[in-house]
């Protein structure tokens, strides 16, 4: 049995009449030769995806610059420590412990 693969535009029309609801997922599944489960989960994705499509870009800038703050921060650490690695290794009492 060969996978049928459908187009974006396809997989949009059909879910777009099952939001609709004008015909049942039963007659649209028959009327565009896909299973009714088929059609249930792409209606399904289209409504969970549905409020990342309206997003703020606002907010997707301010997502990256937390990123940005937060790497430099990792730096920031990264450098201090090993400032005091090597300060401890040049102390005369911590050498003298080990």
């Amino acid at each position: 049995m060969v996978k049928k693969v459908h187009t974006r535009e396809f997989k949009s029309r059909v879910v777009l009449e099952a939001i609709k609801g004008r015909e049942t997922i039963a007659v649209l599944a028959q009327k565009y030769g896909v299973h009714p489960s088929q059609i249930h989960d792409w209606k399904k994705s289209v409504l969970e995806g549905l409020p990342t499509i309206f997003g703020n870009s606002k907010r997707k800038q301010e997502d990256g610059s937390g990123q940005d703050i937060l790497e430099r921060k990792i730096g920031k650490l990264v450098i201090e420590n090993d400032y005091l690695k090597k300060k401890l290794e040049h102390d005369p009492i911590v050498r003298g412990y080990k």
